[in-house]
């Protein structure tokens, strides 16, 4: 029966080995039995911080949309422009340029994790 789990396996590993071991585990979201049985089987183990690293980009994208669609209505309108005023347009690319600054910390924190 392939679900029954009876046997276990026993591996010495070093203090170091085991801190990363668990710590690779809390990133897929897996318990240590299990992700060592999936590593051990030879599969590859996607990491759950990676996900939510998309996600968040994902986001923050969608954020620099609407603020650049906002803007580009703003200079496109010349009846806006003259209602909105010119510091609601320099906050609204103070918003983009600190958008920015956190989707490239956010990448490169990812880019960080992964190397």
């Amino acid at each position: 029966m392939p679900g029954l789990r009876n046997k276990h396996l026993r591996v010495p590993v070093s203090n170091e080995e085991e801190v990363a071991i668990k710590a690779k585990a809390y990133e897929t979201g897996l318990s240590v039995a299990k992700y060592m049985r999936l590593v051990g089987m030879g599969y590859a183990v996607q990491s759950r911080i990676d996900n939510q690293a998309i996600e968040q980009l994902l986001k923050i994208n969608a954020d620099l949309g609407r603020a650049g669609g906002l803007l580009k209505m703003w200079l496109t309108n010349d009846v806006k422009v003259k209602i909105v005023g010119r510091y609601e347009i320099e906050d609204t690319l103070q918003s983009i340029r600190e958008t920015q600054t956190v989707m490239l910390s956010t990448v490169l924190q990812l880019q960080k994790n992964h190397t």
